[in-house]
């Protein structure tokens, strides 16, 4: 027996799945067909019975077969056409569609797993601490304290959220573990704090650019949305006064540490003087502090200056630990938070629980520390090798980042970004075109690159074809007319 999967070897119990799956699509199990009894699967295949009930009842699960009690196990209606990959399948991602601030999110997570995501915002799998994730959980499964199956408390892990009090005190933030509320992650954290802060018809600044999925959920709140210029050094102070006298904005949201997309960090004299505007515009601010965990030396947080009087900071571990299991915080005002956890509890009833335990392991026995130290050193190495790479094509960074994955580089000869991103997306190349992060649209000819993301070179070849491309599509007006 053998088989495997995208490079992965097979486990016994989806050989038989594949077998089965596979007669299916060739139609040597037709719709309503008896597939084998588990005795002649078992010696055909060489496995134990339990591994084909297990199969079998996977196979079941996903609709492929049906059980039928006294009788075994029979081909669904519908299994053939999805065994052969018909249209009941997801739809790949569509080209065509308008870009907007989540256009890119739907190609980096549709195209194929072959693709290159050079645009995406997060890392390659195999730089997560995948290892020590597996151990953590298999560290929880054996522990008989572990909560496996009971909601969460209100307020999240008391250990987890001690430790964050711990960890936000490294950056100047003083919280008290009752004054932070765990979140399914820092998009849950910001919904909720929109929810709680804003009504529909308010304003809210953002940074132009800024990270996209800001401007797409703040639009599901139905708020009006203005940005300011963002500098190497922070937001432009004269552009943002002008916005807070004529639009009184109730919210600001930005990135302080390692901004999205820029990469750049928040200067102390531009946060001081941004939050005395804030305290005379009456304006609140959230910090989303996600990138925290890639700086080797802090930059300034605008809740350690501010005291967590106006600004509430916000983070999560999805970017440096593990997507897949969602975990995040709020830390805010004291008097903030109660109503913050009836809120939560009204739409999600609680967090994740495991996630939470998962998550406090890694942090507290050192795995998580000595993986940090090994990733900045790997991503400084890639920031070096990426500017080379797209200065020799011709971009110019727009600045070079202290830390971090993010890079913003701007096209040559005023190519438009979103043409560049279309032919690369044609190639297998997933990019990040500026306009998806400006409100503005002042951003068309700037691309975001992750450089985690940028060590293949074909990433830089397909890059060179789309540039040449749409230089082509720039100049065939021009040609016409003559």
């Amino acid at each position: 027996m053998g088989g495997q999967r995208d490079g992965v070897a097979l486990t016994r119990v989806e050989q038989v799945m594949e077998t089965v799956r596979e007669r299916i699509a060739t139609r040597a199990l037709a719709a309503g067909a008896r597939v084998p009894s588990i005795r002649a699967m078992s010696e055909q295949m060489g496995v134990s019975k339990s591994t084909v009930v297990e199969a079998y009842e996977r196979l079941v699960a996903e609709g492929a077969v049906a059980a039928r009690r006294g009788s075994g196990f029979f081909v669904a209606g519908q299994a053939a056409l999805r065994a052969q990959g018909g249209k009941t399948g997801p739809p790949g991602p569509n080209i065509d569609r308008a870009i907007d601030p989540l256009w890119l999110t739907r190609q980096s997570l549709e195209t194929d797993s072959r693709a290159l995501r050079p645009g995406c915002g997060w890392l390659p799998a195999s730089w997560l601490p995948q290892d020590a994730v597996r151990r953590a959980l298999r560290a929880i499964a054996r522990d008989p304290r572990a909560q496996l199956t009971d909601y969460a408390t209100p307020l999240g892990q008391p250990a987890l959220r001690q430790q964050l009090a711990w960890r936000l005190g490294q950056h100047g933030i003083d919280a008290e573990p009752t004054q932070i509320m765990l979140t399914d992650g820092g998009s849950q954290a910001l919904d909720l704090l929109c929810r709680f802060l804003l009504e529909p018809g308010d304003t809210v600044v953002v940074d132009d650019p800024c990270y996209f999925n800001f401007q797409a959920l703040l639009r599901v709140h139905r708020v009006q949305v203005v940005s300011v210029p963002y500098t190497p050094t922070g937001p432009d102070l004269a552009a943002f006064e002008r916005v807070l006298a004529a639009h009184r904005p109730r919210l600001y949201v930005t990135n302080s540490a390692i901004h999205n997309p820029t990469g750049a960090t928040l200067a102390p004299p531009v946060a001081h003087r941004l939050l005395k505007l804030a305290e005379e515009h009456d304006l609140l601010i959230v910090e989303d502090d996600i990138f925290a965990d890639f700086e080797t030396d802090p930059a300034p947080r605008l809740a350690a200056f501010d005291g967590l009087a106006r600004v509430v900071a916000i983070g999560s571990f999805s970017k440096t630990m593990t997507a897949a299991a969602r975990c995040g915080y709020i830390a805010a005002r004291a008097d903030w938070i109660e109503s913050l956890v009836d809120l939560k509890l009204a739409v999600s009833f609680g967090n994740g629980e495991l996630a939470a335990d998962l998550v406090q392991r890694l942090l507290v026995d050192g795995t998580y520390r000595r993986y940090l130290d090994g990733l900045r050193a790997r991503l400084a190495d890639s920031m070096g090798e990426t500017l080379r790479r797209l200065t020799a094509a011709g971009l110019t960074a727009w600045t070079r980042p202290q830390a971090g994955m993010l890079l913003w580089a701007q096209l040559p000869g005023g190519l438009d970004a979103a043409k560049v991103a279309r032919e690369a997306l044609a190639d297998g190349v997933v990019l990040a075109p500026g306009n998806v992060f400006s409100v503005a649209g002042n951003a068309g000819s700037y691309l975001r690159f992750n450089v985690s993301q940028c060590n293949r070179p074909k990433v830089y070849e397909v890059l060179q074809r789309a540039m040449e491309r749409a230089e082509s599509d720039k100049l065939r007006p021009a040609e016409a007319q003559a």
